[in-house]
């Protein structure tokens, strides 16, 4: 049944079968007597506001048959006796099979064609405490829940203005996801707007069960083998209100706290929400560090493997680098071996429980360090490198691309191994081709402002400037 029978039994029956009225314990339904007519209520148990559904169908069960009397269709009941405000008619069965599933309650009355479709709901959501991945030392405290409204509260909050739009869409052909494309009318780049609503109308899967990451490799370019991520991820308001207001899009997706910023290129990973709570000079300090460290992260372990293979390469007031302590493992094997394991105490902490978290991370790198060390296996010099490289790894508040540089670094460590300073020089061209050949998901480009060259747009972005009219 695509749209709603003339008969109400019929629809009663259709819609008791197709919501699993019986089936389901979580489908809450019940009978009405309203001015004589018939009148039935579908809510799924946890969605719905008991308080508000309690008052309004008292209020239905006190109506006479005076009162409802010549009313032909629910439109006109609505308006009369249904005093919630988010409040539609729908004939459409799909369309309110699935407004039910998203925690509408579906009321349908005997002789009303349409049904009214009560946006009553209340989700099951944490408190908006700050992001454990976004921490500011000032500023404020609050961060992104699995729900979209209170997520759209927090950002028209900060932005005022009647040109913010929540432009809604629902993904997933099975599981509906919603999905808010969230942007300045006046601001945000048209070509770009459509380019990215255009891809997400074309996806075509299935469930989008993984939020924002199922939506972005969606519709990411097909390309498998660059590690460079191609969205920026935050769970700060601020951080996206600022973005807004410069013509960027946000993607707010349901069940996340996360919210996608578009479009991203490579130099936006530069910023951090820090900068912006400190003066500018103080804040620029703060990116330049952060940005030495990072690519200094990159190459550390690389170089110095190249040195110490070659000691005579070295300038004789750098020769204290070139005598690392003998160990039963080659260097590059230890330099491996401690990458390995830095992963594996990262994903044992993420797994422990939080009371045990920081002292069984902390207790696991004391023990297995100075055991290796001890032991034989492994140099002293290779742990304070890789503590080095894990510790500015930190630095860079976007996991993606901290993990990209990882396995960079990796591969470059290895080819390094294998042909010498031949093979670092390749591996860093192969760096740079992967950078340059990488597609952003929507956009000017992944190396814009660089490439196409906007001088204005990379200051902005390599350096903390004042905030201005222009600069949020």
């Amino acid at each position: 049944m695509e749209t709603l029978s003339s008969n109400y039994m019929e629809n009663v029956d259709w819609f008791n079968a197709t919501l699993g009225v019986g089936r389901n314990c979580d489908i809450v339904s019940r009978d009405y007597m309203i001015g004589g007519r018939r009148g039935r209520i579908w809510v799924v148990d946890g969605f719905g506001l008991d308080a508000t559904l309690e008052r309004m169908g008292a209020f239905w069960l006190s109506l006479t048959p005076e009162k409802v009397a010549g009313l032909t269709k629910m439109q006109d009941f609505a308006d009369r006796f249904i005093s919630f405000t988010e409040t539609n008619v729908e004939t459409a069965t799909e369309t309110i099979v699935t407004s039910v599933l998203l925690g509408k309650s579906l009321f349908l009355m005997e002789g009303l064609a349409g049904a009214a479709l009560i946006d009553a709901k209340e989700y099951p959501a944490r408190s908006v405490g700050e992001p454990a991945d976004g921490k500011v030392l000032r500023g404020s405290h609050d961060g992104f829940v699995e729900a979209m409204v209170p997520n759209m509260a927090l950002l028209r909050r900060r932005i005022r203005d009647p040109h913010l739009t929540m432009e809604a869409m629902k993904v997933g052909e099975r599981s509906k996801n919603d999905l808010v494309l969230c942007y300045l009318e006046d601001r945000v780049d048209r070509t770009v707007l459509n380019d990215l609503r255009s891809k997400l109308q074309k996806i075509t899967a299935q469930s989008l069960s993984m939020g924002q990451e199922s939506v972005a490799e969606a519709i990411r370019p097909k390309q498998w083998y660059n590690p460079f991520p191609k969205v920026r991820y935050t769970e700060r308001p601020d951080a996206v209100a600022a973005s807004v207001m410069e013509g960027n899009i946000a993607v707010i997706v349901d069940n996340s706290p996360s919210v996608m910023l578009l479009p991203t290129t490579f130099f936006d990973f530069a910023q951090e929400t820090n900068d912006f709570y400190f003066p500018p000079l103080i804040g620029g300090y703060l990116r330049l560090l952060r940005i030495i460290v990072f690519l200094v992260s990159l190459l550390i372990t690389p170089i110095w493997y190249l040195m110490v293979s070659e000691p005579e390469r070295l300038p004789q007031w750098l020769g204290f680098l070139s005598s690392p302590e003998p160990a039963a493992l080659s260097l590059i094997w230890q330099l491996l071996a401690v990458e390995f394991l830095i992963d594996v105490l990262k994903l044992a902490s993420l797994n422990t429980p939080d009371a045990l978290s920081s002292s069984f991370s902390m207790l696991g790198a004391l023990i297995l360090g100075d055991f290796a060390v001890q032991a034989g296996w492994l140099g002293p010099e290779v742990l304070v490198y890789m503590a080095f490289v894990s510790v500015a790894g930190f630095a860079q508040p976007s996991y993606e691309l901290g993990y990209a540089f990882k396995l960079l670094r990796v591969a470059l460590l290895v080819l390094t191994a294998l042909f010498d300073i031949w093979g670092f020089l390749a591996g860093l061209v192969v760096i740079f081709v992967l950078l340059a050949t990488a597609k952003p998901l929507v956009g000017k480009g992944y190396l814009y402002p660089l490439v196409p060259f906007n001088g204005k747009a990379m200051r902005r972005l390599l350096f903390r400037e004042p905030i201005s009219r222009e600069n949020t």
